[in-house]
Parts: C-alpha cells; sequence; structure tokens
C-alpha cells in the first residue's frame, strides 16, 4: 500500500481496522543530523531505541490528545491526493509516527486526516456523499505519511486545524489536531479563494481546543512553489 495512490483502487473502507491489521512493524529511525561530537562508533547504539532515549541523545514528545470534532466519517479512502479539484493553496502534508518510548519509527500504521476547505465547509456533512479532503496513508519504513491537499480554510469558532487519527494494527493510538503559524495563515488567507471571506473570529491563542496542548502540535512550515510543506512528528503509546 505505501505512500502511492492507488491507480485503480481508490476503495472506500467500511472499517479503518480493515487496513491496518497487517501493521504494526517497527523500522529504526534515521541517524541523521548528529553533531560530530557525538559520532563515535561506542555510541552509534543510542541513537536509536531505548538507550538513546535513557542517554538523552533522544527525545521524543508524546503527541497531545485532542477532540475527534463533529465531522469524523468512518469510511474514508486509501490515496494520498485528497484534493478531489477543491480549489485552494497547495499543501504537502508529510506526518510521522514514531513510538514516544523509543523514539522510533513506526512502520504501517495507518495516518487518517480530514479538514474542511477554503470556505470552511466539511465534506459528508447532513448525508452527503462526497469525501473531498478526507483520506488515509499507511507509514513507509521511516514512519511518514504523505498526502497532498490544499491550505484549510476557518469556520467561526475554531482556530485553523486538521483533524487527526492514527491505528496501529486496528487499535486507535491517537486521536488529535494539527496546528498552523499565525504567519501562514495570514499569508494564505490574502489569496485567492480565501480572501473571498473575511471576519475571521478566532486564533492559536485563543482557540478553546489549541490552548489544550496545541503548541506541541504545530506544523513545520516551509514554502514550497505556489504552495507549502507542512510537517510533524508525532510520537504515540503502542
Amino acid at each position: 500500500m505505501g505512500d502511492e495512490d492507488h491507480a485503480t483502487g481508490q476503495h472506500r473502507l467500511t472499517r479503518r481496522a480493515s487496513i491496518v491489521r497487517a501493521g504494526g512493524l517497527l523500522a529504526a529511525l534515521g541517524a541523521g543530523g548528529w553533531k560530530s561530537g557525538l559520532l563515535e562508533d561506542a555510541s552509534a547504539a543510542a541513537r536509536g531505541g531505548p538507550a538513546g532515549v535513557a542517554s538523552g541523545a533522544l527525545k521524543c514528545v508524546l503527541a497531545p490528545e485532542q477532540s475527534e470534532g463533529p465531522y469524523f466519517l468512518d469510511a474514508d479512502k486509501v490515496r494520498r491526493n485528497i484534493t478531489e479539484g477543491k480549489p485552494g493553496v497547495p499543501l504537502e502534508l508529510r506526518l510521522s509516527v514514531v513510538d514516544a518510548s523509543t523514539c522510533r519509527a513506526i512502520r504501517g500504521a495507518a495516518v487518517d486526516v480530514w479538514h474542511c476547505d477554503a470556505s470552511g465547509s466539511y465534506s459528508g456533512v447532513n448525508g452527503a456523499a462526497s469525501r473531498y479532503l478526507r483520506g488515509i496513508q499507511r507509514t513507509n519504513a521511516k514512519g511518514l505519511a504523505t498526502f497532498t491537499t490544499i491550505y484549510p480554510g476557518w469556520y467561526p469558532g475554531r482556530t485553523v486545524h486538521i483533524h487527526v487519527r492514527v491505528f496501529i494494527s486496528g487499535a486507535v493510538v491517537h486521536t488529535g489536531q494539527l496546528y498552523f503559524p499565525e504567519a501562514t495563515s495570514n499569508a494564505v488567507y490574502r489569496r485567492a479563494p480565501y480572501n473571498r471571506r473575511s471576519g475571521r473570529d478566532t486564533r492559536n491563542v485563543v482557540d478553546s481546543i489549541f490552548r489544550n496542548g496545541g503548541s506541541r502540535s504545530l506544523l513545520g512550515m516551509k514554502a514550497a512553489g505556489k504552495g507549502y510543506v507542512g510537517s510533524i512528528t508525532m510520537g504515540v503509546n503502542r
């Protein structure tokens, strides 16, 4: 299944357990980025796993649990591109899943995301059959799941966010929300089609859900062509 789109099988799942049951294998987390003073052969084993955590060389943070919200739907599609033609600023989501107790990447976890469109609307609401801006990907050997989507819009009473759930072997191990730096949202909302709306009433600092651990769920944002890449590592308890 991996990161690739199903060319002929963007099939709807009746339950997420049917795609995650075979998952759950661990893969070693990459050891790049170490300072030269730590690159001794004797310390190599400490770069990953419990020894690395115990030594302080690695630090993993448990992703904060947050509200699932009212717009979760069971039966999303397994696919990388979830836009379904919806207009908006391109956004590539790069979501990594690691074991919070060992810092090791988790292979085969199912990552489920859903968010509103540029106008603030969710798909599948009130019996609608549409499933835009919703989808599932399985993490690869590096613990990474990637989605092609658009920057979310906003709706009254909530700051800008994306919902996420992580499943391992059919069990939910994380339910959370992902957030954006305000400077990035301000820049995006000056562009079409977002600039057709005004009156955004809720920022991160006053959002009732963001205040409960949202600062640890901020996406790292980088400009990429006409859009952005948003990345985060989610530490979960197996």
